[in-house]
């Protein structure tokens, strides 16, 4: 009698590797449709800055600005300055992200740099 282990080639416990690949036909990303659904995000930089300047956006407001950012971003653009009534920001449409903001009077002083669109509200 034969008292050593032997090696089973074919165990049924044994994992077999398949490797299947799973082929999308849409173009679209599933962080982009993400970020549709779930809106515009704020940065920090962006939210200390609504706080220090008192500056509040209706959600009317926002929902104009997620189209509008919707829209730029489709025609190309990724940096973009937003005017509106209250605030000017500055957002990046690709991230769909609120960078910075400061209220309107604060704005007629700056110079704008590195932003290839502007959407006004």
């Amino acid at each position: 009698m034969d008292h050593r282990i032997h090696q089973i080639s074919h165990h049924p416990l044994s994992l077999k590797h398949n490797k299947t690949q799973i082929k999308t036909e849409s173009s679209t990303s599933f962080k982009d449709v993400l970020q549709e659904v779930v809106g515009i995000k704020i940065s920090k930089h962006a939210q200390k800055r609504l706080a220090e300047r008192n500056i509040e956006i209706a959600e009317e407001s926002w929902t104009k600005l997620q189209k509008k950012m919707i829209e730029a971003k489709g025609k190309g653009i990724i940096d973009s300055l937003v005017v509106m009534d209250q605030a000017a920001l500055i957002v990046n449409t690709k991230n769909q992200t609120v960078i910075t903001a400061m209220d309107r009077e604060e704005a007629n002083s700056q110079i704008f740099t590195n932003i290839n669109g502007t959407i006004l509200l």
